[in-house]
């Protein structure tokens, strides 16, 4: 059973999600985010789910779709804004951008535009804890084309053999950029990939925010009590193209079928109604809307007022400023 506050809380978190992914469309569209920008908007819940079923001091990577994450995991807006928009106030001090996003105050240790790049990083943090005796698991978000990345079988296969906790969560939303599932993989099942792996794997309704958190709270325990690693596979479909502004002149989406996802598969729709089921009021629904739509539109304002990084200070952040392994010179 999920409590009344928990219920709350999933919908305000992917509720912020998909706030600021529409004004980072928004915001991309009049040209004041550098670079690409990738949305989740359709991803909101598998993302939520996962991530409520950790504590703050627990580990997360991520992907080159990179806003949900931190967001999911409870990170300010006003930092996340303001690194799209490639500010000083951002939270990677506006040299990480929209796919680069981190916050270590939410156990965000980085995302990465590399496809499986943060997959090694997640199973280090996991030998970390691992190493230091600590019940810290670690979380590692990726898409279905990082599957076919031999970090994926490099790490999950270490993560096994050293029995680490480790939770390798692929939001598989059938495409990567434009190449189908069925066309790439040749066992299409991600979560079976586990077997070979001696682990467990779990495939679970990526659009069911409550399912994915069940599953996810599961593997947690796992890991936390000596059990090793788990392979989740969230079904989902991201409504957008792969990044905003894409336009590819052979379609590999039938448009119909994406439609027909928005009205039957949306993630909060979906949840919305469960919660009219299940002792949240519309009223309460609606607060958490108004207490949304007034965080982004502090969120936006905050990234507005922030400077540009100085060009003489581009380096700054790029290296450690103590020379703790001084290099030797004779």
């Amino acid at each position: 059973m999920l409590s009344n506050a928990l219920k709350r809380e999933m919908y305000y978190r992917m509720k912020r999600i998909r706030g600021f992914e529409e004004a980072a469309n928004q915001l991309w569209d009049e040209g004041k985010v550098p670079g690409f920008c990738h949305s989740s908007i359709g991803q909101e819940a598998a993302v939520v789910g996962a991530c409520m079923a950790l504590r703050d001091d627990d580990y997360v990577t991520g992907t080159h779709r990179s806003h949900a994450h931190p967001i999911g995991k409870g990170a300010d807006l006003n930092a996340l804004m303001a690194e799209l928009l490639g500010k000083e106030s951002g939270i990677c001090k506006g040299r990480g951008g929209s796919m680069h996003l981190a916050d270590s105050k939410v156990g965000v240790i980085g995302e990465s535009a590399i496809v499986g790049g943060g997959i090694p990083l997640a199973t280090g943090a996991g030998l970390t804890a691992h190493i230091k005796g600590t019940d810290q698991v670690s979380l590692c978000f990726f898409g279905d084309g990082a599957v076919n990345q031999g970090s994926f079988h490099e790490s999950i296969n270490m993560a096994s053999v050293w029995n680490l906790p480790v939770i390798y969560f692929c939001e598989n939303n059938l495409y990567a950029i434009s190449t189908p599932l069925e066309m790439s993989h040749g066992q299409h099942s991600i979560a079976l990939r586990a077997d070979g792996y001696g682990i467990t794997g779990v495939e679970v309704d990526g659009q069911d925010v409550a399912e994915v958190y069940r599953a996810t709270c599961d593997a947690v325990t796992r890991a936390r009590q000596g059990g090793g690693p788990t392979l989740i596979e969230a079904k989902t479909y991201r409504f957008d193209e792969h990044n905003t502004g894409l336009d590819l002149e052979v379609p590999y989406r039938n448009e119909e079928v994406v439609e027909r996802y928005k009205k039957t598969h949306d993630p909060l729709i979906l949840f919305k109604i469960w919660l009219l089921e299940n002792d949240i009021s519309k009223n309460e629904i609606e607060q958490i809307d108004i207490k949304v739509a007034q965080e982004l539109l502090c969120a936006h304002a905050f990234a507005e007022r922030g400077r540009e990084p100085l060009i003489k200070e581009i380096n700054r952040y790029m290296f450690s400023a103590s020379n703790t392994y001084p290099l030797k010179t004779n």
